[in-house]
């Protein structure tokens, strides 16, 4: 008798990858129809998650499989695209949920044990847990940025930066869904100032374009060349922003970028004028030192502290805040390595 064999398990890999990622820009029924029992699929990207947390190669698949959905979803198509597919919903969900739970086992728990009761105490709390972490004052800007990177360092630097700061005010338009009273008019004003206060050449994402037509950084590069690092950076942001009930990460998550970002753009703007780099290619970091500046305080007196008269709040932008800061450094570490 012929000896039978099972059939093969799916994997995530890149010749799966091949045959799915086109297919987001087909249809919906085309996805939904090619998987009519998802169950095989989902233990497969399942297994991607559970792979991804010590294997380089699969968590790159893991976030670089998640970025390009979000593409779907934060893009206008040209064409069909496969956004409203219930297969790839939950294929979604699957990479958040492993996202999310790989990014919470590297919170230390009693760090939660020490938040304190006093909102305003909380506050001080928060950007103490930040002053201690590895990422704040991290050597990639004040060694490598600031003193050693070379014109080609700062066109990789940007590249990677690209996952975040390409689409910051569709994150915050994304952000403000549901909100109200001074929250949505603080998220308000983030936003205006990122549309250049209603100047068209003055508009943040056009600022940073700027900044990549400089160093000829093509379409191609934006979505095939980032670390797996940049892109999770970028995932966790649209992750946090999408859904309403991860706001108060979200609230963590923008004050402690908000908080840390003119100290890392005061080096790049350094490193710029020590290269004698065209100047107009800078504005976008010369205009984020004084207004994140702002930002950050704002965020914090308007947003923050109202919201941690709640315990739960405290603990959920305490996580968000966590994301950013060991996300971060993960980046920071690895492109410092690779420098």
């Amino acid at each position: 008798m012929p000896t039978l064999t099972a059939p093969a398990r799916l994997v995530i890999d890149k010749e799966f990858l091949a045959g799915f990622l086109p297919r987001l820009a087909r249809p919906a029924e085309e996805l939904d129809a090619a998987y009519p029992d998802p169950a095989e699929l989902l233990e497969a990207v399942a297994d991607l998650g559970r792979r991804a947390l010590d294997d380089p190669d699969a968590f790159f698949t893991q976030q670089d499989l998640l970025y390009r959905i979000y593409g779907v979803h934060t893009k206008l198509p040209t064409g069909p695209t496969a956004e409203t597919s219930t297969v790839l919903h939950a294929v979604t969900r699957r990479l958040e949920q492993d996202t999310a739970a790989a990014e919470d086992a590297w919170i230390d728990p009693a760090l939660y044990d020490g938040i304190p009761d006093d909102p305003a105490a909380f506050i001080g709390w928060l950007k103490g847990v930040a002053r201690e972490h590895s990422v704040f004052k991290h050597p990639y800007y004040h060694r490598f940025l600031r003193n050693e990177a070379t014109p080609e360092d700062l066109r990789r630097f940007v590249l990677q930066e690209s996952s975040v700061d390409s689409r910051f005010d569709d994150l915050l338009a994304t952000m403000q869904v549901g909100t109200d009273g001074v929250t949505k008019m603080e998220i308000a004003k983030n936003f205006w100032d990122e549309m250049g206060n209603g100047n068209p050449a003055e508009v943040h994402t056009v600022l940073f374009d700027r900044i990549v037509r400089h160093f000829g950084i093509t379409d191609e590069e934006l979505t095939g060349h980032l670390s797996a690092e940049a892109l999770l950076g970028g995932n966790l942001a649209v992750l946090i922003c999408r859904y309403r009930g991860l706001f108060a990460e979200a609230v963590g998550h923008l004050a402690i970028a908000e908080w840390l970002a003119p100290d890392r753009f005061s080096q790049v703007l350094h490193a710029w004028q020590r290269l004698d780099l065209p100047p107009d290619g800078i504005t976008y970091h010369k205009l984020h030192i004084g207004i994140d500046a702002h930002h950050a305080s704002a965020w914090f007196a308007h947003v923050v502290k109202p919201m941690a008269h709640s315990p739960e709040a405290r603990r959920a932008i305490t996580r968000g805040a966590l994301w950013r800061l060991n996300s971060s450094g993960r980046y920071l570490d690895r492109i410092l390595k690779l420098a």
